[in-house]
């Protein structure tokens, strides 16, 4: 699948939690943080500001002053001097220089669009902001960081919801491997959720709904795998009775 494609798979999800979830579900918010997770482990672009609305709305990324950042004061040259859109990580520590590559979470210090500072729950400079009073209450709770697999099936009954089921098809895309994550079939919370969004697949018709070619693995990509068989459709006594 091409990135482009992950960026709007993310984005078309954000919308459909943000329209079914209730206004005050706090759980929508680590959904976020979730499927910006996923985002990331794939070649995409910064898509934020598509939803950015939406991300402030839910309590995932908080909008600031650029003289609320707790280090203003001792580099307000630095911070009023900043003219794009910048990551703060990347300002101090830009591509060239020796120690660049230990700053893979490139968010996690905030980031500038000016003249607004912005940062996302669970990043460094949320912490931060909490520590100097600017965060409190609700927007100080830690994120409880669920398994995509279960982010994935509350998106798919908001898609079921709204008759979107090329939403479905193309998070059933991605295949089993995606959403099994490093505990694979052992981990009884992810089959369980593994198993309810095969059910929405199949009964909306998702899992053959046609996708542009790419998308979605060839039928032979199948045949010797057990486990990829049952994802696609087939009937599987085995796993009917393990994703329970």
């Amino acid at each position: 699948m091409s990135e482009h494609m992950i960026e709007d798979l993310v984005e078309g999800s954000i919308r459909a939690l943000h329209t079914r979830a209730p206004a005050g579900d706090r759980r929508v918010r680590d959904w976020f943080a979730v499927l910006y997770r996923f985002q990331d482990t794939r070649d995409c672009s910064f898509t934020h500001f598509r939803v950015m609305e939406v991300l402030r709305e839910r309590g995932f990324t908080y909008r600031f002053s650029l003289a609320d950042h707790p280090e203003y004061g001792q580099r307000r040259e630095f911070f009023d001097g900043l003219a794009e859109f910048t990551a703060l990580p990347e300002a101090d520590h830009p591509p060239d220089s020796e120690d660049w590559h230990d700053f893979d979470d490139w968010l996690d210090q905030g980031y500038v669009d000016p003249p607004h500072l912005y940062c996302d729950a669970g990043t460094a400079l949320w912490r931060r902001m909490i520590e100097t009073g600017k965060l409190d209450g609700q927007d100080a709770e830690p994120l409880p960081g669920t398994p995509l697999a279960e982010v994935v099936h509350e998106v798919a009954l908001a898609a079921e919801a709204a008759a979107d089921i090329e939403l479905i098809a193309l998070w059933h895309a991605q295949g089993i491997g995606a959403f099994l994550g490093v505990a694979g079939i052992a981990d009884e919370r992810r089959m369980r959720a593994v198993r309810a969004f095969r059910d929405i697949a199949l009964r909306t018709g998702a899992i053959s709904f046609d996708l542009p070619d790419g998308y979605r693995p060839p039928p032979e990509f199948y045949e010797d795998d057990p486990l990829e068989s049952w994802w696609a459709g087939a009937d599987s006594a085995e796993f009917d009775d393990q994703f329970v």
